[in-house]
């Protein structure tokens, strides 16, 4: 893996080639959560975390893995390492078949010093709470499944989550769930470092809001063609957002990019 933005003098060192695999410390350090600004302690970062072909599908065959890599997974690994909270969408959770974040050695010691529990929640965003309950995910989590819901949730659904393990929030007034307010409550509980893996309805939800901090995209040097959808697919804004693009690493045709909203 090679750093192509922004350029340090440490890449062309005699005992850093370009080429080798960066550590896992490397790799936290260089995808780390920006502190809190000290008159706002309790501000959440919200990263969004997606992967595209290069001709902008965000999934083929209705999953991302076929455009994912070996250093694309690692990356993945490392930003869940790193979070919180990892967000997704209901219909997300079903067709990747998602289940609990497990805690790794790795990032033990770096989760610790920040007060981070062992390994990252998910928080799963749904209406309709039409989950199976029974799941892995919300049974044998490491840390208990925080279900996102709208006020004018399912009670008998709601119950059934609960008496499964998880933590139902409410986070919106109606049937859905407000993007705003679901950073809101998951900040409240001392969730500051969220991540998203999508799908693309829910980070354009989250993009649409105002409230997506950061989008780490993952561009494959793959050509699907096809109907998928691009990363975000949610409601259009006025005007167009700016952000900027803060790093670009490199591996296999593979760009790591980031970009932080202005």
């Amino acid at each position: 893996m090679r750093r192509l933005l922004p350029p340090t003098a440490e890449l062309t060192a005699p005992d850093r080639p370009e080429g080798r695999e960066w550590s896992l410390d490397e790799l936290a350090d260089a995808y780390a959560y920006p502190a809190a600004p000290p008159d706002r302690p309790g501000r959440a970062w919200l990263r969004g975390n997606m992967v595209s072909s290069v001709d902008g599908a965000a999934h083929h065959d209705g999953r991302s893995q076929p455009l994912s890599s070996k250093a694309d997974m690692r990356i993945f690994g490392v930003l869940r390492g790193l979070a919180d909270v990892v967000v997704a969408g209901a219909e997300t959770v079903r067709q990747e078949g998602y289940r609990p974040a497990r805690a790794r050695e790795a990032f033990a010691a770096r989760r610790a010093a920040l007060g981070q529990t062992p390994a990252p929640a998910i928080a799963v965003v749904t209406a309709s709470l039409d989950l199976d309950f029974t799941l892995p995910l919300f049974t044998e989590p490491a840390v208990p499944t925080i279900v996102l819901t709208g006020a004018a949730h399912h009670a008998d659904r709601a119950e059934a989550a609960r008496a499964a393990g998880a933590d139902v929030v409410v986070a919106g007034e109606g049937d859905g769930v407000e993007p705003a307010a679901a950073v809101r409550a998951l900040a409240e509980r001392g969730h500051t470092r969220l991540l998203t893996e999508g799908g693309p309805r829910l980070l354009g939800q989250f993009a649409a809001a105002g409230v997506l901090d950061e989008l780490c995209l993952t561009v494959a040097p793959l050509v699907t063609v096809g109907a998928a959808p691009r990363i975000m697919d949610g409601p259009g804004i006025e005007e167009p957002e700016r952000f900027d693009l803060t790093s670009v690493l490199e591996e296999d045709g593979y760009l790591f990019t980031r970009y932080r909203r202005i």
